[in-house]
Protein backbone atom coordinates (compact mmCIF):
# COMPACT_ATOMS: atom_id res chain seq x y z
CA UNK A 1 0.00 0.00 0.00
CA UNK A 2 1.10 3.56 -0.72
CA UNK A 3 1.63 5.75 2.33
CA UNK A 4 1.94 9.51 1.76
CA UNK A 5 3.69 11.68 4.37
CA UNK A 6 0.37 13.21 5.42
CA UNK A 7 -2.35 10.56 5.39
CA UNK A 8 -5.23 10.63 2.98
CA UNK A 9 -8.48 11.09 4.90
CA UNK A 10 -11.92 9.91 3.80
CA UNK A 11 -15.31 10.97 5.13
CA UNK A 12 -18.77 9.72 4.24
CA UNK A 13 -22.11 11.46 4.70
CA UNK A 14 -25.13 9.18 4.79
CA UNK A 15 -28.90 9.03 4.55
CA UNK A 16 -29.18 8.34 8.25
CA UNK A 17 -27.44 6.99 11.30
CA UNK A 18 -28.62 3.37 11.47
CA UNK A 19 -28.02 0.06 9.76
CA UNK A 20 -30.38 0.76 6.87
CA UNK A 21 -28.63 4.01 5.93
CA UNK A 22 -26.42 4.32 2.87
CA UNK A 23 -23.72 6.69 1.59
CA UNK A 24 -24.80 9.89 -0.14
CA UNK A 25 -21.53 11.85 -0.30
CA UNK A 26 -17.85 10.89 -0.24
CA UNK A 27 -15.10 13.38 0.52
CA UNK A 28 -11.35 12.74 0.42
CA UNK A 29 -8.47 14.97 1.49
CA UNK A 30 -5.45 14.04 -0.59
CA UNK A 31 -1.96 15.57 -0.76
CA UNK A 32 -0.90 19.15 -1.45
CA UNK A 33 -4.33 20.51 -0.51
CA UNK A 34 -6.15 18.47 -3.17
CA UNK A 35 -9.68 17.35 -2.33
CA UNK A 36 -12.25 15.13 -3.97
CA UNK A 37 -15.96 15.20 -3.26
CA UNK A 38 -18.98 13.72 -4.95
CA UNK A 39 -22.65 13.21 -4.27
CA UNK A 40 -24.07 9.72 -4.80
CA UNK A 41 -27.39 9.05 -6.50
CA UNK A 42 -29.11 6.45 -4.31
CA UNK A 43 -29.52 2.99 -5.81
CA UNK A 44 -33.17 2.01 -6.34
CA UNK A 45 -33.10 -0.29 -3.29
CA UNK A 46 -31.73 2.48 -1.05
CA UNK A 47 -34.90 4.04 0.32
CA UNK A 48 -34.25 4.92 3.97
CA UNK A 49 -34.06 8.65 4.67
CA UNK A 50 -33.57 10.48 7.96
CA UNK A 51 -34.71 14.08 8.24
CA UNK A 52 -32.41 14.36 11.27
CA UNK A 53 -29.38 13.34 9.18
CA UNK A 54 -30.43 15.78 6.45
CA UNK A 55 -30.50 18.57 9.04
CA UNK A 56 -26.85 17.76 9.86
CA UNK A 57 -25.37 17.45 6.37
CA UNK A 58 -27.85 19.70 4.54
CA UNK A 59 -28.09 17.45 1.49
CA UNK A 60 -31.61 16.83 0.19
CA UNK A 61 -32.93 13.85 -1.75
CA UNK A 62 -33.60 16.24 -4.63
CA UNK A 63 -29.94 17.33 -4.69
CA UNK A 64 -28.88 13.68 -4.87
CA UNK A 65 -31.32 12.98 -7.71
CA UNK A 66 -30.11 16.05 -9.62
CA UNK A 67 -26.38 16.12 -8.91
CA UNK A 68 -25.51 12.64 -7.63
CA UNK A 69 -23.41 10.22 -9.64
CA UNK A 70 -24.47 6.56 -10.01
CA UNK A 71 -22.93 4.15 -7.48
CA UNK A 72 -20.97 2.32 -10.20
CA UNK A 73 -19.39 5.57 -11.35
CA UNK A 74 -18.49 6.67 -7.80
CA UNK A 75 -16.92 3.30 -6.97
CA UNK A 76 -14.89 3.38 -10.21
CA UNK A 77 -13.75 6.98 -9.55
CA UNK A 78 -12.62 6.08 -6.03
CA UNK A 79 -10.76 2.98 -7.23
CA UNK A 80 -9.04 4.90 -10.05
CA UNK A 81 -7.91 7.65 -7.68
CA UNK A 82 -7.11 5.61 -4.57
CA UNK A 83 -6.01 2.13 -5.69
CA UNK A 84 -3.19 0.87 -3.49
CA UNK A 85 -3.57 3.55 -0.80
CA UNK A 86 -4.64 3.28 2.80
CA UNK A 87 -7.07 6.03 3.78
CA UNK A 88 -7.94 6.96 7.33
CA UNK A 89 -11.16 8.06 8.95
CA UNK A 90 -12.16 9.29 12.37
CA UNK A 91 -15.55 7.62 11.84
CA UNK A 92 -14.39 4.15 10.86
CA UNK A 93 -17.25 2.36 12.61
CA UNK A 94 -19.75 4.01 10.21
CA UNK A 95 -17.65 5.12 7.22
CA UNK A 96 -16.24 1.65 6.49
CA UNK A 97 -19.68 -0.06 6.37
CA UNK A 98 -21.04 2.73 4.15
CA UNK A 99 -18.13 2.22 1.75
CA UNK A 100 -18.77 -1.53 1.79
CA UNK A 101 -22.43 -0.79 0.98
CA UNK A 102 -21.37 1.41 -1.95
CA UNK A 103 -18.94 -1.10 -3.44
CA UNK A 104 -21.30 -4.04 -2.89
CA UNK A 105 -24.10 -2.21 -4.71
CA UNK A 106 -21.68 -1.26 -7.50
CA UNK A 107 -20.52 -4.88 -7.85
CA UNK A 108 -16.88 -3.80 -7.54
CA UNK A 109 -14.03 -4.64 -5.18
CA UNK A 110 -12.63 -1.75 -3.19
CA UNK A 111 -9.01 -1.38 -4.35
CA UNK A 112 -7.90 0.69 -1.38
CA UNK A 113 -7.91 0.17 2.37
CA UNK A 114 -9.72 2.18 5.04
CA UNK A 115 -8.35 2.22 8.56
CA UNK A 116 -9.07 3.90 11.87
CA UNK A 117 -7.28 7.22 12.29
CA UNK A 118 -6.35 6.19 15.83
CA UNK A 119 -4.01 3.57 14.33
CA UNK A 120 -1.56 6.27 13.23
CA UNK A 121 -1.94 8.86 15.99
CA UNK A 122 0.83 9.16 18.57
CA UNK A 123 0.02 9.74 22.22
CA UNK A 124 1.13 13.36 21.90
CA UNK A 125 -1.21 13.86 18.92
CA UNK A 126 -4.10 12.36 20.86
CA UNK A 127 -3.43 14.72 23.75
CA UNK A 128 -3.48 17.73 21.41
CA UNK A 129 -6.27 16.54 19.11
CA UNK A 130 -9.47 18.16 20.41
CA UNK A 131 -8.02 21.60 21.15
CA UNK A 132 -6.22 21.65 17.80
CA UNK A 133 -9.33 20.56 15.89
CA UNK A 134 -11.38 23.32 17.54
CA UNK A 135 -8.69 25.86 16.53
CA UNK A 136 -8.65 24.63 12.92
CA UNK A 137 -12.46 24.83 12.77
CA UNK A 138 -12.39 28.35 14.15
CA UNK A 139 -9.74 29.51 11.68
CA UNK A 140 -11.37 27.84 8.67
CA UNK A 141 -14.85 29.29 9.25
CA UNK A 142 -16.44 26.14 7.83
CA UNK A 143 -20.18 26.65 7.73
CA UNK A 144 -21.29 23.46 5.99
CA UNK A 145 -21.01 19.95 7.41
CA UNK A 146 -19.89 18.23 4.22
CA UNK A 147 -17.65 15.26 3.52
CA UNK A 148 -14.74 17.06 1.85
CA UNK A 149 -14.68 19.75 4.56
CA UNK A 150 -14.72 17.11 7.28
CA UNK A 151 -11.93 15.12 5.59
CA UNK A 152 -9.79 18.26 5.23
CA UNK A 153 -10.46 19.24 8.86
CA UNK A 154 -9.24 15.85 10.11
CA UNK A 155 -6.20 15.92 7.81
CA UNK A 156 -5.24 19.46 8.87
CA UNK A 157 -5.68 18.54 12.53
CA UNK A 158 -3.43 15.52 11.95
CA UNK A 159 -0.81 17.70 10.26
CA UNK A 160 -0.80 20.28 13.05
CA UNK A 161 -0.75 17.77 15.89
CA UNK A 162 2.09 15.87 14.23
CA UNK A 163 4.08 19.11 13.90
CA UNK A 164 3.30 20.15 17.49
CA UNK A 165 4.26 16.71 18.78
CA UNK A 166 7.54 16.82 16.85
CA UNK A 167 8.28 20.31 18.20
CA UNK A 168 7.59 19.14 21.74
CA UNK A 169 9.88 16.11 21.33
CA UNK A 170 12.57 18.39 19.87
CA UNK A 171 12.55 20.59 22.98
CA UNK A 172 12.67 17.67 25.38
CA UNK A 173 9.24 18.62 26.77
CA UNK A 174 6.50 15.96 27.01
Amino acid sequence: MHRPAIPYIIDVEASGFGGTSYPIEIGVALDAGRRFCTLIKPAPSWTFWSEQAESVHGISRQQLATFGKPVTEVAALLNDMLAGYTLYTDGWVVDKPWLITLFHEAGQDMQFQVSMLDMILSESQMALWHATKRQVQKEAHLVRHRASHDAWLVQETYRRTAAQGAATRGTGVG
